[in-house]
């Protein structure tokens, strides 16, 4: 219901979209693909990448301070677009942001579950995001019996 009341108020809002960098742009590029018509508001924190060798706390903190400056801008929705923040940030992210928040790890295990031909998978990431486990969890509970490389 609060969700529904949010979208309806901030039809014409921007969606955010962050990574630690650049290659969120790949992200946004497909949401402006997939849905021209919205604006976008993207944040490429390149002052303080990579994150992938970074601490959780870091990468958390450096995550919330992203996403409160996109919330002045009064986005209806923000797409973690760092895998590595989407590994370490998104448990807080949500319990603290009231606009919707999406990672990119659960599209992309979701996506590599449904799209292996032989069940293995492999994954290549930081060493950040392949150490929080998160692809190897979504992906087994999508899909047990595949095989996860990474």
């Amino acid at each position: 219901m609060y969700q529904e009341n949010v979208t309806a108020l901030k039809k014409d809002a921007p969606i955010g979209v962050f990574d630690s960098g650049i290659g969120g742009l790949t992200v946004a590029r497909e949401i402006m693909r997939q849905i021209p018509n919205e604006k976008i508001i993207y944040f490429g924190d390149t002052a303080r990448m990579p994150y992938g060798s970074k601490s959780k706390e870091t990468v958390t903190r450096f995550s919330k301070q992203i996403v409160r400056f996109l919330e002045t801008f009064q986005v209806k929705t923000i797409v973690v677009a760092c895998n590595t923040a989407s590994a370490y940030a998104m448990d807080e992210l949500e319990k603290e942001i009231d606009v919707p928040i999406i990672g990119v790890i659960k599209p992309g295990a979701r996506t590599a579950a449904e799209v292996t031909r032989n069940g293995r998978i492999g994954v290549i990431a930081t060493e950040a995001t392949i150490g929080s486990q998160m692809y190897n969890k979504y992906i087994q509970e999508l899909n047990k019996d595949v095989t996860i490389y990474g």
